[in-house]
């Protein structure tokens, strides 16, 4: 039979692997065999030095199947491979696709070589069996596709060996009609697309020519819908084959390698042959467009990737917030100019917006009204009759005849506030007003009921400076400047993050951007993949653009608000921050 199906007098490969994670992986391989296979009687190996000298190989007299173990990747241990988890069969695709193209053989490789068949005709239905099986695999399980396109490299240059230098295909017609049946056959299977060939194609046509070609195509697309046990109509098949190619069926195929007159110019024992090179670009070809197809997942695993990417960004976030708010700032980079005592309206504001959020957390009292068979609570007379003609009748009583009410004080919930001004020479007008709102609202978290954090940081020049500090009150007011472009707008949310869990959900949040939002492609890509975190975590985004600014462009999603007077910046972040508060339960 072919390199992937033993012959029935071979044994398989005795294995033994160094590391135990191997056998587990094994057992764990064979425990979902009976789904792909529809057999349960399929013993699976895993392991280095398996396959009887492929990839990958099927005993059909033993029920046995072999995958060669150095096709799982470099970094994946055995031992932490779950393919109960269709998402985790990913990370070992190759692996994977062997064992399913091996699956497809022993549920429809039935037929076997007849005795007396010729030896020609029959090697060359063994070699359109391949195709063939996975056509009937992808009619079976359509899913199992993207596992096949993973292995179909690594079977094809097994098949053609068209990395060996000694065994590459040369310019005959005998190996040409070889790398049809593996490659272009596999296009009508389904398992490939037309375009991932197109470059041996024009190779075969120029050595088989057009006619042949066609009608070797026609041979292997009948052959595809031929039943798995009719083993006379694949040896009629590969006679077909034989006499198309001009060869006797009656004769064993050539080896490979052997000196052919008729070949073309090319072939030879020097450089690869145009055929040899074509079918690896074709290989390559494959391999770069099937790493572009959407992987098989399931709920579990989307959950557990899900899960690792929010850890991901969160220790993300809090790394650039240690670098921002840490100790470690250099105090010469900075957009800082100076400082500045409050003023009186300025004290005014910050007791009016302490007040206000006071006012927005508080939360009505719950009441839970409760029954019982004994005081305390207010007896209830039907619920007294009830018990009382319960225990005449001799009955346990039931009836609860106390009612009782329970009213309950919610606590207000958190209030964590992040504000990003942009600094660039275009916000200069906002510089002073922004001061001030770090300020008022510094001090309003400081005064106010309610447990609220805030945090103010400048971005601009490519570089972020610190306003307003978590957990600090400010003496003073932190006056800064402007300078050029350099909008590290995304550096500056995931500092704010950081610093004030603006990604958890379990208080109060807004993020405020103070911002034209005429930022540089590179910085406002991953920030607005960073808004669109916080915001499907439930923080709200407001967004202050400038009245009248040609370069308005805010980030998709947030909620727009237009200053038309800058020194109202702070009243309308107050009034944000209130309506936050007041959303969350």
């Amino acid at each position: 039979m072919t390199a992937h199906i033993a012959l029935p007098a071979a044994t398989p490969t005795a294995v033994f692997p160094a590391k135990p994670g191997w056998l587990s992986l094994s057992a764990r391989f064979g425990d979902e065999v009976p789904a792909i296979a529809d057999r349960d009687d399929l013993v699976v190996t895993v392991a280095p030095g398996a396959g009887h000298d492929a990839p990958a190989c099927f005993f059909p007299d033993l029920a046995a199947i072999e995958v060669d173990g150095i096709h799982l990747p470099q970094g994946v241990d055995p031992a932490t491979v779950e393919p109960h988890r269709v998402g985790d069969r990913k990370r070992y695709r190759t692996a994977w696709g062997l064992l399913t193209h091996e699956c497809a053989h022993a549920q429809h490789s039935v037929w076997r070589v007849p005795p007396g068949a010729p030896p020609g005709a029959a090697a060359a239905a063994i070699l359109l069996e391949e195709s063939r099986i996975e056509a009937a695999q992808l009619r079976r399980r359509p899913q199992d596709r993207y596992w096949l396109r993973g292995s179909a490299t690594n079977l094809i240059l097994a098949d053609t060996r068209a990395n060996d230098p000694a065994a590459a295909p040369t310019m005959t017609k005998q190996d040409a009609a070889q790398s049809a049946a593996l490659l272009l056959a596999r296009v009508d299977s389904g398992v490939l697309n037309r375009r991932e060939v197109a470059r041996v194609e024009r190779v075969l046509r120029g050595i088989l020519g057009d006619d042949t070609l066609a009608q070797l195509r026609a041979i292997w697309r009948t052959v595809h819908r031929v039943a798995d046990d009719n083993a006379t109509a694949m040896i009629e098949f590969g006679r077909r084959w034989c006499e198309v190619l001009g060869v006797d069926p009656d004769q064993p195929p050539p080896d490979r390698g052997a000196a052919d007159p008729g070949a073309q110019p090319g072939s030879g024992n020097g450089a690869p042959s145009p055929l040899a090179q074509a079918i690896a670009a074709t290989a390559a070809a494959i391999l770069h467009a099937a790493a572009d197809d959407p992987a098989p997942t399931d709920p579990v695993t989307e959950a557990m990737e899900a899960r690792a990417a929010e850890d991901a960004a969160r220790a993300s976030a809090v790394s650039a917030a240690g670098k921002t708010f840490g100790t470690g700032t250099s105090p010469y980079v900075t957009h800082i100019t100076g400082t500045r005592p409050p003023t009186t309206a300025e004290r005014a504001a910050a007791r009016h917006l302490a007040r206000a959020l006071t006012t927005a957390g508080v939360r009505d009292r719950t009441t839970t009204r409760t029954t019982s068979a004994i005081p305390p609570g207010r007896l209830r007379v039907r619920g007294a009759m009830t018990a009382a003609a319960q225990r005449a009748a001799g009955a346990i009583p039931t009836a609860e005849p106390f009612t009782r009410t329970t009213r309950k004080t919610v606590p207000a919930p958190p209030l964590r506030l992040g504000i990003a001004c942009d600094v660039t020479d275009s916000m200069k007008e906002y510089r002073k007003p922004v001061a001030s709102a770090a300020w008022i609202l510094a001090h309003a978290a400081h005064h106010t009921d309610v447990p609220a954090t805030t945090a103010t940081v400048t971005f601009g020049s490519g570089r972020i400076t610190p306003i307003t500090r978590p957990g600090a009150t400010p003496a003073r007011i932190t006056e800064f400047g402007t300078g050029l472009s350099g909008h590290v707008i995304d550096d500056a949310i995931e500092a704010l993050d950081g610093a004030l869990d603006l990604s958890c959900p379990n208080a109060a949040r807004l993020l405020v951007v103070i911002s034209d939002g005429d930022f540089e492609d590179e910085t406002r890509e991953p920030g607005q993949r960073l808004l669109d975190r916080l915001r499907a975590t439930g923080c709200a985004v407001l967004w202050l653009l400038p009245d009248g600014g040609p370069w308005n462009r805010p980030m998709d999603g947030v909620t727009n608000h237009t200053l038309t007077d800058p020194a109202a910046t702070a009243r309308a972040i107050g009034q944000a921050a209130t309506a936050a508060l007041r959303s969350t339960r």
